[in-house]
């Protein structure tokens, strides 16, 4: 019991790197779920591409060992670039693969999601091959930074992912809570029809949300390359599945549900892989998801939402 206690803080740490990612992944499926009613299933080809973005930005200014920027300024510009690329990729995919289905039955948005989501995977194996792409993120920082608390190390690479994390949540949050365009957003998210018909652009809205949703799927892509130093083409499809189930679990469509989804599925990970065995992780993560949806249908921060007549 006592080395299981010693070992609880470091696998905290690790949870909850792992589920800021997660709730950044989560997002982009509750910001598009929650305005189309739509299951974005290509997001987490979006979040590979990232990813891919990030790792081009870095060779391309990290030739050899050189640096021929600050490594501040090299990580910021893997982070913007990757969000923009991704951004534009999101808008594209709304524009051809669902806008034109906005009014068709359900299934039709959603086979589509699905084989935008083989295209852009098959495409990355094509023209990036399926070898493995390093991040050498100790060129960038140092591997012995970093600090120790309450018997956890804490490496200057997880911080970073969680501060970054947690800055985009909380931006995405004021913009969604305290601007103009939020109000828009939240106004078609309750009632499209409504909306336009009191003054406000829905198509404007609906891309405006892929372009955000996408741009932090990216940044996730990212970050994740440079905690795990690897990425690879099908990285996407089990990040995109974990990043869909914290969405599920903390109510799809609810952004809050989607940052809480988000860390308790990396906690809940972490925990699995520390104390139980890692070829059990996926098993624990998905039956903690049944055990949720059991007690609570439309999850933690979920919502009834009414039909209108």
């Amino acid at each position: 019991m006592d080395a299981l206690l010693r070992q609880l803080p470091q696998q905290l740490v690790n949870g909850l790197t792992l589920g800021s990612v997660y709730a950044l992944i989560a997002l982009g499926y509750s910001m598009v779920y929650g305005i189309l009613q739509l299951l974005n299933f290509a997001h987490g080809e979006v979040y590979m591409i990232g990813a891919f973005i990030g790792w081009g930005v870095f060779a391309l200014l990290v030739p050899g060992n050189t640096l021929l920027l600050p490594a501040s300024v090299i990580i910021l510009l893997m982070l913007m670039a990757a969000m923009l690329g991704c951004g534009f990729l999101g808008v594209v995919i709304e524009w051809f693969a669902y806008r034109p289905l906005r009014e068709a039955p359900r299934i039709a948005p959603l086979i589509s999601a699905l084989g935008v989501s083989f295209f852009l995977q098959n495409a990355v194996l094509l023209t990036m091959s399926a070898r493995y792409r390093a991040y050498r993120t100790g060129l960038l920082i140092p591997r012995t930074w970093g600090i120790s608390i309450f018997g956890a190390t804490i490496s200057f690479t997880r911080i970073l992912v969680i501060v970054v994390a947690v800055l985009l949540m909380l931006i995405l949050h004021y913009l969604v809570q305290k601007t103009r365009l939020g109000k828009a957003m939240r106004a078609t998210a309750q009632d499209r029809e409504a909306a336009a018909m009191m003054g406000i652009d829905v198509d404007r809205v609906i891309v405006v949300t892929f372009f955000i949703g996408s741009a932090l799927g990216g940044a996730a892509g990212v970050l994740v390359g440079l905690l795990f130093t690897q990425i690879y083409h099908f990285m996407g499809f089990t990040a995109g599945l974990k990043g869909f189930t914290a969405a599920v679990c903390g109510g799809i469509g609810n952004i809050p549900g989607a940052m809480l989804g988000g860390f308790l599925l990396g906690i809940i990970e972490s925990i699995g892989v520390g104390f139980i065995s890692p070829r059990y992780k996926d098993l624990i993560v998905f039956c903690v998801l049944i055990l949720i949806l059991l007690l609570r249908p439309r999850g933690l921060l979920g919502v009834k939402v009414q039909e209108k007549v």
